[in-house]
């Protein structure tokens, strides 16, 4: 079976082609073709995405990048079996692209069809593989999933493939938009995660005692909150000569990564206490971050060893379109496909 995965719920314009291996309740995925056209260069000197340059940007690449997907999948729309594309959660103006495009190709060539929640799409990006298949297995549920990317930051009971229990999301920014916001506010480049990650490298002046607070770190809800992180850094700098900040700046970026790695561990370990679960799942652009990355691994592989973690490829951290085909092919087993006219753009999506 061959799934055409398209995804435009933001700045990534997302086509990829997926072959499913093995049976219905133990199947592999090798990914054939995994194409991304990114508008980072487009939004950086906003600071962040413009909605309305997104969705045309989306509207110049989508018909090139799938053409792509299926080049180097050496594969026909023909061929392929079902469409899956996502849906929501996003910014309704890129979304209505990809939905509308997917619907197309579903309605001239009578294609099978199925909308993917875009959150869903990142729990399985740990299955997206270019090489050798790696099964999602019954026995790996239930499962705990952790979304963590520039729009949402979201915790998941995976009770079962295609069934979910929210268990905490965060109260006001995600660690994307903290990231981008704290990197703004020390003379950082956008997008903030990388720029932050980067800077953290560097030899840090150490002459200052610069501590920020975990929110939320002993809190017995699951939620989480971002905002106290990012207004902390700006009163911690507020007095800061520019030379000053810029000699401390490795140390700010080190920190804030620190502290949001430390939240992030300390809610999966809770989450873990009060749920009986046989594996952890991670996901989002986020996750790529090697300082969040070693830090969960850690503290995971230390309290709760039994349970195996599962963390995306580097280039299936941030959006793509081959977790959406997988996610798909789970919404199809699940609930089977959509007629064509039955599936919308919906920017405020919720995981069902």
């Amino acid at each position: 079976m061959k799934i055409l995965g398209i995804e435009t719920s933001c700045d990534e314009t997302a086509a990829a082609v997926v072959e499913v291996k093995g049976d219905q309740k133990d199947a592999g995925f090798l990914v054939l073709s995994n194409i991304v056209s990114s508008q980072i260069p487009l939004h950086k000197k906003y600071g962040g995405v413009y909605p309305e340059l997104a969705a045309r940007a989306h509207l110049e690449k989508i018909v090139p990048v799938i053409k792509e997907a299926l080049r180097q999948a050496h594969t026909s729309l023909e061929e392929i079996d079902l469409i899956a594309v996502t849906h929501g959660p996003g910014l309704i103006g890129s979304l209505l692209v990809g939905v509308n495009i997917a619907k197309t190709i579903a309605y001239l060539l009578r294609k099978p069809i199925v909308p993917v929640n875009h959150l869903e799409g990142h729990l399985y990006s740990p299955f997206a593989k270019q090489n050798e298949p790696l099964s999602i297995s019954p026995s790996l549920f239930p499962a705990l999933g952790l979304v963590v990317s520039g729009g949402h930051t979201e915790l998941f009971l995976i009770k079962e493939p295609g069934r979910y229990q929210l268990l905490g999301r965060t109260r006001d920014d995600a660690v994307g938009e903290a990231f981008d916001k704290v990197a703004k506010m020390v003379g950082l480049g956008y997008p903030g995660g990388p720029a932050i990650e980067k800077e953290a490298l560097k030899k840090a002046y150490q002459k200052i005692n610069f501590r920020l607070p975990r929110p939320m770190i002993k809190s017995q809800s699951l939620d989480f909150s971002f905002a106290g992180l990012k207004t902390a850094v700006l009163y911690s700098i507020q007095h800061f000569s520019d030379e000053r900040l810029k000699k401390v700046r490795p140390l700010i970026a080190a920190e804030f990564q620190q502290s949001i790695a430390e939240v992030l561990s300390a809610k999966l370990l809770k989450a873990t206490e009060n749920f009986r679960v046989t594996s952890i799942i991670l996901g989002g652009g986020v996750i790529a971050n090697k300082t969040i990355q070693q830090t969960l691994k850690r503290r995971i592989s230390r309290l709760s060893p039994h349970l195996p973690l599962f963390i995306p490829d580097p280039q299936f951290c941030t959006d793509n379109a081959a977790m959406i085909a997988i996610a798909g092919y789970i919404h199809w087993l699940k609930k089977g496909a959509s007629q064509w006219y039955d599936v919308f753009a919906d920017a405020n999506a919720e995981v069902a």
